[in-house]
């Protein structure tokens, strides 16, 4: 028996432990947050290794009772759990970093949502987070090199203008080749060029024909799925958004200066015997230039007209958004003024924009929401450029006389105008105005539990006018009369589709069936007028009715409609095994009556790998999935009227009278039917090391047949010409995607992104089957556009005199390739030089973060195409005459192979052509971006950044050959405004 003494000792014993153990714990407070300090409600805080624990509340907070030796447990849906020991703290907040593969669990397909794993079909996304690290115009923008499969090309800089989108190659020669984009759930026919950037919260690409054959007749060129940011239940927040930024020219355009242009003058004689070999006299000189070309030589003058044309722009964004909302209602305000002012001065860009967000609960079963749009924009400069003018001006010459007056000829070559009178005030004007009020509107109503309809109605409204004035002392005109036109469109298109949605699981089995009816109709309508003389250049275009001579006044009207029937099944067994079935039956008023409606099925299997048994609970293994996918879908993308015959005005003698009469002018196709694709897929879908390396690949073929292709007729018929179903083409390819999660360390934190996309695209047949259609430059194997010319080999030089009189050439003229090895030069000759399909392209993007520090760059690459240059054949053509690009051309003394000798015999070097084709091959910085997160307890997160857009481009086109930027979907245009180097400053706060 144990005596009372020891149990004295156990009593007290237990008392001081109670006590030591109440003395340690305490209670502590915090908040956890996003990275852009807003506060996460709901998330989970445990004291690692007990059950103690609680969870945030509306604003994120939390009060939990520790002890000092307390390890927290945070953890959150859609975020990295984060390990956070107390020590003697007694505030305690913590910022969760988000988990992007977790946050692409759920992700936005077409008329609805679904989890990654279950997905079948091939689908891209991109984030907010990508989107609102580039200081961007247009929305487009955004999928560059941030999506496998997604070739985007921004050609030049000019304020307002949007790139070029093509997903997974062209399939079309002559139809349209854009992919379909659909906001908030409506498919849109004005595209989203108005939609402020500021305002996505992500944008998913679907590729496939599992994932795009449920939009059927428009998704043969992919589909981009663009959802706007929403309110949600808990504290409003308030968003003040801004930057701005200076942008300047990458380098100007390397012309010759006024010594080089002398020297290329005298040379383009020398080479025809009007000028005397060896050394330039003053006596020679005196025969050849003129008094305001002598004045400069022996001054030493070099007038750098880009020095006038170009400035330095500016770019500007202040957007201030409210959200919040109850468990009933929750809203999204946002209001954005943005403001591009462009390197050329007269081209800039303004844009307002309103967005409201609102959604509504109205009892358990029924719920009703509105995503609002509203733009005005303003764009001046949209086809207004001198960059051509001015590389070509006499760099002799004076821009302004001794009373600082310009001279508008500042030589007397008439055909050469000053430049900068092209921008004086009121010189050119060029502006366009555009308004638009864009909204989805739905209804939802839960019939019974699993079965919900949905109607969603989405009006579209825009009204554009341009109004262009070209007054007397411009280039155009060169004294003439001032000149004026005006156009005004007025668009409406509307959506409404009416959604059954059925989910149901019974034991291991899942079911999900989507049906679809939908109607989209379009009008537009157009007027034009243009006028010759207009009186007072002050009035511009604005008094139209008051000039001398009424030229082609238009109205126009044009309607298209699309009548739409969709099915779709999903099922799963346990969540291994995917089957999606799509089907849609599309009417298109655009084709011929006997063939409006066609229909696009699409069958998609998936094997979720990693839920299998032998896989199952695997440490380094979170995710393995396989798919596959086969279907067909149209492209409907042709002008309205196209298959009926239509008439034109003509002229005719009725007797000894002029008249008008009408005569056809198109030959109608009432067969033509839609031009369709049908596409195989196989996928593979990986996440590694509890998500530390994730991503996927594709491989892809997409074969197009019935293509919407003029088909040629004999003149003999009265037509050139019928649109036709006929030809086939074929696009293969190979994508992969790949996030990595570098070092996650303490407070540092490195990931990088990676995408890679290869696609070769084929003409399989033509209009006699797979015979080449050599006068359009198509060719059976090749790519849809394929560069057919003469190859240039150098330059014939001194010693190849014989040679080059064997082919009628001369000394120091273009030496081009004889192919075929007959002794002549002939259009035989010609061969296939290359194509504007890039071998690949990627970009990749690494983020830094350190405690509020964060750090991220992005580099883009387009590898193996060919393009071909504008400013090499408007700005190179060595006759002598006008500034020419400063490039190394050959003369007795300098046997270059690069470029010929000048000639003022020439208008331009024979096989001219030959000089403007470079490679395509570039690599840019993209953007640099480095922030800091400050700590201010009164605000909800407050951010301040710096961004350097575009800061290096590597290109032999610029470096070695002046060029511009090889940034191009096709020919770089000689009137392409340069690229730009922007540094941006900007806050980004929430309170």
């Amino acid at each position: 028996m144990k005596s009372p003494l020891h149990g004295m000792m156990l009593v007290l014993t237990l008392l001081l432990s109670c006590q030591f153990a109440f003395a340690q714990t305490r209670q502590i407070t915090g908040k956890i947050t996003d990275t852009n300090g807003e506060g996460l409600i709901g998330a989970s805080i445990a004291v690692k290794g007990t059950t103690t624990g609680t969870v945030t509340d509306a604003d994120g907070a939390f009060t939990l009772a520790v002890s000092n030796e307390s390890v927290l447990v945070i953890s959150y849906t859609g975020y990295n759990t984060k390990e956070e020991t107390v020590g003697t703290r007694t505030v305690v907040d913590i910022t969760l970093e988000e988990n992007i593969a977790d946050l692409a669990e759920t992700v936005v397909v077409g008329y609805g949502t679904q989890r990654k794993s279950q997905l079948t079909g091939a689908i891209s996304s991109i984030t907010s987070k990508q989107i609102t690290e580039l200081p961007i115009t247009n929305a487009r923008q955004a999928l560059q090199g941030r999506a496998a499969g997604v070739d985007v090309v921004q050609a030049g800089s000019r304020p307002g203008s949007a790139p070029t989108v093509r997903i997974r190659g062209r399939r079309s020669i002559q139809a349209s080749n854009e992919p379909l984009y659909v906001v908030d759930g409506i498919p849109l026919a004005g595209g989203i060029d108005d939609i402020n950037p500021q305002d996505i919260q992500s944008m998913e690409v679907l590729k496939d024909a599992s994932a795009t054959a449920i939009y059927g007749s428009r998704g043969s060129n992919g589909v981009v799925l663009v959802t706007t940011r929403r309110g949600k239940a808990g504290k409003s927040v308030v968003s003040f958004d801004t930057y701005y930024g200076i942008s300047e020219a990458l380098g100007s355009i390397d012309v010759m200066d006024g010594a080089q242009f002398a020297e290329y003058k005298r040379e383009s004689r020398r080479a025809v015997g009007a000028y005397p070999a060896g050394p330039a006299t003053a006596a020679d000189d005196a025969k050849l230039f003129e008094a305001i070309e002598l004045d400069g030589i022996a001054k030493g003058r070099s007038t750098d007209y880009q020095d006038y044309i170009l400035r330095q722009g500016n770019i500007q964004s202040h957007q201030l958004g409210v959200t919040g909302g109850d468990k009933n209602t929750q809203f999204a305000i946002s209001a954005n003024y943005f403001n591009d002012v462009g390197i050329i001065h007269n081209q800039d860009f303004t844009r307002y924009t309103f967005r409201l967000n609102l959604d509504h609960q109205i009892n358990q079963r029924m719920k009703v929401g509105t995503s609002t749009l509203l733009v005005y924009s303003e764009r001046n400069g949209e086809v207004f450029n001198p960059l051509g003018v001015t590389l070509r001006e006499n760099p002799l010459g004076r821009p302004y006389d001794d009373n600082g007056n310009l001279i508008f000829l500042p030589t007397s070559d008439g055909l050469q105008t000053n430049p900068i009178a092209e921008i004086a005030p009121g010189a050119i004007i060029d502006l366009t105005k555009r308004t638009r009020m864009f909204s989805s509107i739905y209804g939802e109503w839960e019939i019974i539990p699993g079965l919900k309809y949905r109607v969603n109605f989405g009006p579209d409204f825009t009204n554009r006018r341009l109004g262009r004035f070209t007054g007397s002392q411009t280039q155009a005109r060169r004294g003439g009369n001032a000149v004026a036109n005006t156009f005004y469109e007025y668009g409406f298109n509307y959506t409404v589709e009416n959604i059954l949605n059925y989910s149901k699981s019974f034991g291991a089995n899942n079911l999900n069936i989507t049906a679809m009816q939908s109607l989209q109709k379009d009008d537009v309508e157009t007027a034009s007028i243009s006028v010759d003389g207009v009186p007072a250049e002050t009035q511009q275009f604005y008094a139209l009715g008051q000039a001398s001579t009424i030229n082609n006044p238009s109205t126009n009207l044009t309607q298209w409609a699309l009548n739409s029937y969709m099915g779709r099944i999903n099922y799963d067994f346990q969540g291994k095994y995917l089957l999606t079935l799509t089907g849609r039956y599309d009417g298109s008023s655009r084709f011929g009556r006997n063939t409006k409606y066609g229909f696009f099925p699409s069958v998609a299997l998936g094997w979720n790998i990693s839920e299998e048994g032998f896989l199952k609970g695997s440490k380094w293994l979170e995710q393995l999935k396989l798919r596959a996918s086969y279907g067909s879908i149209g492209n409907t993308a042709i002008n309205p009227y196209q298959t009926q015959t239509s008439l034109s005005r003509t002229t005719y003698l009725f007797g000894t009278t002029g008249a008008y009469g009408y005569r056809p002018s198109i030959l109608g196709n009432p067969d033509l039917k839609w031009e369709s694709t049908s596409t195989a897929n196989i996928g593979l879908d990986f996440s590694l090391w509890a998500g530390r390396v994730y991503g996927n690949i594709e491989v892809y073929q997409a074969d197009t047949r019935d293509l919407l292709l003029n088909d040629q007729l004999p003149l003999t018929s009265g037509f050139s010409s019928v649109l036709r179903n006929v030809g086939r083409t074929r696009n293969k390819g190979l994508e992969i995607t790949l996030s990595t999660v570098n070092i996650d360390k303490g407070d540092f934190r490195w990931s990088t992104d990676l995408q890679f996309t290869h696609n070769k695209e084929a003409i399989l047949e033509l209009f006699n089957g797979k015979v080449d259609d050599i006068g359009n430059a198509r060719f059976i194997g090749q790519p849809l556009t394929a560069y057919f010319d003469f190859k240039k080999i150098g330059i014939w030089q001194t010693s190849e005199l014989d040679q080059a009189t064997k082919y009628q050439r001369k000394v120091g003229e273009i030496k081009v390739e004889d192919v075929n090895g007959d002794g002549k030069h002939d259009a035989s000759d010609r061969t296939i030089l290359g194509s504007q399909v890039p071998k690949w392209s990627g970009g990749i993007t690494n983020r830094f973060e350190y405690k509020g520090f964060d750090l991220s760059f992005f580099v883009f690459a387009r590898i193996g195409s060919m393009f071909q240059s504008g400013f090499h054949s408007t700005f190179n053509t060595l006759a002598g005459r006008y500034n020419n690009l400063d490039i190394d051309y050959w003369t007795p003394n300098n046997p270059t192979n690069d470029f010929p000798r000048p000639n003022v015999n020439q208008e331009a070097p024979v096989y001219q052509s030959t000089l403007t084709y470079f490679s395509g091959t570039f690599v840019k910085i993209r953007n640099i971006n480095f922030g800091y997160n400050i700590p201010v307890k009164k605000l909800t997160g407050l951010r301040v950044f710096t961004s350097i857009q575009q800061p290096f481009i590597f290109s032999e086109y610029r470096s070695k050959y002046k060029g511009i930027d090889n940034e191009t979907e096709g020919t770089v245009n000689q009137d392409q405004t340069p690229s730009v180097r922007q540094i941006t400053f900007g806050i980004n706060a929430k309170f």
